[in-house]
């Protein structure tokens, strides 16, 4: 099922969450969980490559899921203040974190992360990153 962009939906039927590994479809259900109660008020929404994507005012977080891990995606990256040094990547902006267990969602330093990731404003979002 092919997902449209800028369409606000359920993306529990995604091809995201239906992936043939159980243990990163429960990766993926806490994630979608702990985004949501770090910063209340977040809209899940799929941008314009069909990636589902976490927005307030602005997209802040993205997620993708491989063969053996989820790839959680702040789009503004390296804006962050890292002291635990989870973020990986080498992109102009955008940094990452590889989550393979439900203990990678709960690691320390991770919710500040996000927390942070959603006050930054100000810088427009990439081309395509909205879901709107």
């Amino acid at each position: 099922m092919p997902v449209k962009a800028g369409k606000r939906r359920n993306l529990k039927k995604s091809a995201y969450a239906r992936d043939e590994n159980t243990e990163l479809r429960k990766v993926v259900r806490r994630l979608r969980s702990f985004i949501k109660k770090c910063v209340p008020g977040t809209n899940e929404t799929v941008n314009a490559w069909g990636i589902p994507t976490f927005e307030r005012k602005d997209p802040f977080c993205f997620f993708m899921a491989g063969k053996n891990h989820v790839t959680f995606g702040f789009h503004s990256g390296t804006s962050l203040d890292d002291p635990q040094g989870l973020l990986e990547g080498t992109g102009k902006n955008i940094r990452h974190v590889k989550l393979r267990t439900l203990d990678d969602v709960e690691q320390r330093g991770l919710k500040n992360l996000v927390q942070a990731a959603a006050r930054l404003e100000g810088k427009a979002p990439m081309r395509g990153m909205r879901g709107k």
